[in-house]
């Protein structure tokens, strides 16, 4: 395991060059890993530098302390109310920017959850491609208790669970467990308490063992049809599909297989 020097006053960052796990972690725990302006900055930078670094093939987001993330941090959100609306968009703006990279960025970026990952933190969770969460976790979108909306990951919340269970959770607000997530959708993978850090190591390095070139193909098909029609969807998995076999891991799994 590597550290990686980016200069992140936010973020923790290590690399594990024998599995490629590059596990980047929320370092505000003093507020509950509140997403500022400076640490969602951060992240993006993050996230362009392990797009880019050969060594990485899968990135993993967790929270240092007792919370993955609280949301956006609120002392932030309030300064910007007072200097307007245009300062209020462009905060706004610049989280939307990361949730956009989390599903540009090629290699698959997996939320690590454990205590509570509410309102932006649950969209920051729900923005990933894979979430795996310990069974003690809570999520949740409690912004309507405080008269707000969670409106841009109402965009994530409602292409993971569909209309009626996410305008469901915005709606009433309350937080739900790991094993209610994982009913819903939310979640990928709940692990016990005790074994976590064990499983989710076992399940960051089972995915890096797979082809890079196929899981970014696979990510970039699955998100670019998501409004397709049915027949664009199929042209577009063709090109991808063709695209596929172009690539050296495929050749080299063909050829083995042929080989048995």
């Amino acid at each position: 395991m590597s550290d990686v020097d980016a200069g992140f006053e936010h973020l923790l960052v290590e690399i594990d060059e024998k599995t490629g796990v590059n596990r980047v972690r929320l370092n505000r725990p003093e507020r509950r890993n509140a997403l500022s302006t400076a640490l969602v900055a951060e992240l993006k930078e993050a996230l362009a530098l392990a797009g880019a670094d050969e060594r990485i093939r899968v990135i993993a987001i967790s929270g240092e302390g007792p919370d993955f993330c609280a949301g956006a941090d609120l002392a932030e959100v309030h300064a910007t109310v007072e200097e307007g609306a245009l300062a209020s968009l462009s905060d706004a703006e610049s989280l939307g920017e990361l949730f956009t990279l989390l599903r540009k960025v090629e290699k698959p970026v997996v939320a690590v959850v454990h205590g509570r990952a509410l309102a932006g933190g649950c969209g920051l969770a729900s923005a990933c491609d894979l979430v795996v969460a310990t069974e003690s976790a809570s999520f949740g979108y409690p912004e309507v208790k405080l008269g707000f909306v969670p409106s841009m990951v109402a965009a994530c919340l409602r292409r993971n669970l569909g209309e009626k269970r996410a305008f469901e959770l915005m709606a009433l607000g309350d937080s739900i467990t790991a094993p209610a997530a994982a009913l819903l959708g939310l979640v990928n993978r709940v692990f016990p308490d005790a074994s976590f850090e064990a499983d989710t190591a076992g399940f960051l390095e089972k995915l890096g063992r797979r082809s890079a070139s196929a899981l970014a193909l696979s990510k970039r098909v699955l998100y670019q049809t998501e409004n397709q029609s049915f027949e664009a969807a199929i042209a577009t998995g063709a090109q991808v599909n063709a695209l596929a076999r172009m690539t050296d891991d495929c050749q080299a799994g063909i050829e083995k297989f042929l080989k048995k």
